[in-house]
């Protein structure tokens, strides 16, 4: 009988920030052990929540969960992404319907079942790390982010007004 060797997982650190909220902002995710790969991203209007989401999101699609990526473990500092999955917020907003336990919509729902259907498809684990406490992926996930949020700024506050002739 052969056995599969145990595969190590891709730890994979993700940000979120925001100036403002809502406000610009940016995302961004890398692997540790040294930074490689990462990707990052923003958006004029958005919020810090949503930039979080948006940072999984975009490392597990990158990632190839499901797949070829074996196991992949996603370090945040966000208590909003990694309470979803703790506690499974998710099984039971998918079951109402993707309304919350006061039946409104589901705040971000349009990122949330995307995420979940990645978790779903292949072996995700969540681990929590105290944001801006020195941890080096964590910082560096963050410097990323906030530099995305810096640029989006620039892009809108330089986009010409849209006037009607």
């Amino acid at each position: 009988m052969t056995t599969e060797p145990d595969v190590a997982p891709v730890v994979v650190y993700t940000d979120g920030a925001c100036s403002g909220n809502p406000g610009p902002g940016g995302w961004a995710w890398a692997v540790e052990p040294d930074g490689e790969p990462r990707g990052s991203g923003g958006a004029a209007h958005t919020t810090n929540q949503r930039m979080e989401l948006q940072a999984v999101l975009e490392a597990l699609r990158a990632l190839g969960v499901g797949s070829e990526a074996g196991p992949i473990v996603v370090v945040s500092d966000s208590t909003y992404v990694i309470n979803c999955f703790r506690d499974r917020w998710w099984a039971n907003w998918e079951r109402n319907g993707w309304k919350n336990s006061k039946k409104q919509p589901v705040a971000n729902a349009d990122l949330w079942k995307p995420l979940v259907e990645l978790v779903n498809a292949g072996p995700v684990t969540f681990r929590w790390v105290k944001g801006h406490s020195g941890h080096a992926m964590n910082d560096l996930v963050d410097s990323m982010a906030v530099a995305e949020a810096v640029l989006a700024a620039q892009r809108s506050a330089h986009r010409p007004d849209i006037t009607n002739a």
